[in-house]
Formats: structure tokens, C-alpha cells, sequence
């Protein structure tokens, strides 16, 4: 530990003394806004966060080792590893490593668990990255991130999406109801927002985009708080960046995520999608009693109680 507080900042994952240690606290995106952080234990602990810990857990200690740089994804599943990850840190079991941050999200829940991070800036090179994933396509580890809501003025997914696909190896964390053959649900698309000349620039897009779906899928600019119709409403969501994003909603199943990512990459104003294709992807599913680590050639499915 004397050598790790030694290392360089810029350099190396750095810890700060954190106040009762002892006790285990859900990271801030499982708990309530506005709610205080509660001491908790295994035994009382709701099941599936439990097991996502045991995923968590298992993708710290399966992917990273000493002097790497490692991206922090963000979460539920993230927030947990970047627990773990502080705690093995503090330990001195794992050393030299260098923390990357993708979002808000992310920076909080390093920062809380007393690891002094970087941001992540483009061309960064990364050894390993973790995150969250909404849903993650069967066979091909294909996944879909960003359906997270956002607040206008709030970064987009693109940093994490940069990060994730600039990894040399990539492990998206998520529970085995989101495995999936045939992802549902919607799609988030980042769309330029025109400027005085080109008021209508995102409607053209998401126009095109509509007609591309046809009877496969609904077009709605997501709105900046609460619901409405599918043109966002009075204040729709703007990002930091000052783009739009659409939902592209599924009302089928979509047989193939890779080629719904070439097709919205051909659309002029598209700037980019919440689907993350990676040949160096990995998928850690957690599941009733055993943690399943996946890739596009092999299935190796471990008893939790092995991964404590």
C-alpha cells in the first residue's frame, strides 16, 4: 500500500482513506435519490444484487492485472466491480493500475470508492474496460447501451461507447434476463440537432431512419424530463455535445444488431448509436448460482461460492 500511494496520479489509480471500511453500501446508481446510504449485508441483500456483485467480482479478478489501464463503465454492475476493484486496491493484491473514466456516472462511483480516476480523452489506449449492458445479443455479444435516461446539458453515451471499443479486451456485465436471442426494446441514436439554416436537420433524419425500420419500428425524440409524444415535446433532450437522441423502438424482434448498426451509420446526421459490436467482447452474466463468462468461441460458467 506505502507503494501505491507513492505512484504518480496521472499515472496509476490512486486511494484515500475511506471512512468505515467495514461496512458495505449499494453503490449511489442502485440507491433512491434523496435516499442516505444504509449499511447492509449478504444475508438481507436482495438476490439479484448479489449476484451481480458475484459477476462484478469475477470480472475484476478474471481481466485485471497489475499495470494495466483499466476503463470504469457505468451502472449498477460497474459501480459494484468499481467497489471490488478499490478494495483489492487497498489490499495491495492488484497495483499500477491506471483509471479511466467514461462518464458522471463512473467518475462518482471511483470517487466514492476512493479511486482518483482519469477522464477519458480519444486515442487513449486501454487494456481493459468493464461496463454495463442493457441488453446483450446471444452468439454474437453484440449489446446495446444508453437507454439510460440523461438530463439535457448531461454527456451522451459517445465517451463510453469510445472507450469500450478502444479496449484491447472488453467485458459488458449484466443478469441473465438480458442475454438474449432477439433483442426487443429500443435503440438510442445520437442525431445532429441543425443549426439556424437547417432547423429541421433531426426530423429529416429520423424520418429517414423511420423509413429504413418500416413496420419494424417507431421513431421518438426522447424528451429532456418525463414523457411525451414522439417529436420530445416542449423540451427535448439535448446533450452536452448538442445533439438529439432518438429511440428507435423495436416492435419486433431484431434478428441482427450488427446490421442495424451498419444501416443507422449509413444515415446522414446519424452520429452515432447505442450498439457496440467488438471482436475482443466478452459477456459476464450473472445468474442464480453461477456467474457464466462468455465469448464467441467458448462458455465457461463458474459456482459463485468459487468466485469469493
Amino acid at each position: 500500500m506505502n507503494a501505491m500511494a507513492r505512484s504518480s496520479v496521472a499515472s496509476s489509480a490512486q486511494l484515500r482513506p475511506l471512512p468505515h471500511q467495514n461496512r458495505c453500501c449499494l453503490p449511489a446508481s442502485m440507491r433512491r435519490p434523496g435516499r442516505q446510504r444504509v449499511s447492509c449485508s449478504a444475508s438481507s441483500a436482495d438476490a439479484d444484487v448479489v449476484d451481480l456483485f458475484d459477476a462484478a467480482k469475477l470480472t475484476v479478478d478474471k481481466f485485471v492485472q497489475s499495470g494495466m489501464v483499466v476503463g470504469l463503465g457505468s451502472g449498477p454492475a460497474s459501480a459494484l466491480a468499481i467497489q471490488y476493484l478499490a478494495t483489492r486496491l487497498r489490499r495491495g493484491s492488484l497495483t499500477d493500475i491506471t483509471a479511466v473514466t467514461s462518464s458522471v456516472l463512473s467518475a462518482s462511483e471511483a470517487d466514492m470508492a476512493g479511486i482518483r480516476a482519469n477522464s477519458y480523452q480519444g486515442g487513449t489506449q486501454i487494456d481493459f474496460a468493464f461496463t454495463d449492458a442493457e441488453v446483450i445479443e446471444e452468439g454474437t455479444l453484440a449489446a446495446v447501451i444508453g437507454r439510460r435516461k440523461t438530463e439535457s446539458g448531461e454527456p451522451s453515451f459517445m465517451a463510453e461507447k469510445a472507450m469500450a471499443t478502444s479496449a484491447d479486451k472488453l467485458a459488458f456485465i449484466t443478469g441473465s434476463d438480458n442475454y438474449v436471442t432477439g433483442v426487443e426494446g429500443s435503440i438510442p441514436v445520437l442525431v445532429k440537432s441543425g443549426n439556424r439554416s437547417f432547423q429541421g436537420n433531426w426530423i429529416d433524419t429520423a424520418e429517414e431512419i423511420d423509413d429504413l425500420f418500416l413496420g419494424d419500428a417507431e421513431v421518438w425524440r426522447r424528451p429532456s424530463f418525463g414523457t411525451a409524444g414522439p417529436l420530445g415535446g416542449d423540451h427535448p433532450l439535448v446533450t452536452k455535445e448538442g445533439h438529439h437522441v432518438l429511440d428507435v423502438i423495436f416492435t419486433t424482434r431484431i434478428p441482427d444488431l450488427g446490421q442495424v448498426a451498419e444501416k443507422l451509420e449509413k444515415v446522414g446526421g446519424v452520429v452515432d448509436h447505442g450498439i457496440i459490436c467488438s471482436k475482443q467482447s466478452y459477456a459476464v452474466i450473472a445468474s442464480k448460482g453461477e456467474v457464466q463468462v462468455l465469448d464467441s468461441m467458448k462458455t465457461s460458467v463458474m459456482p459463485s461460492s468459487e468466485t469469493f
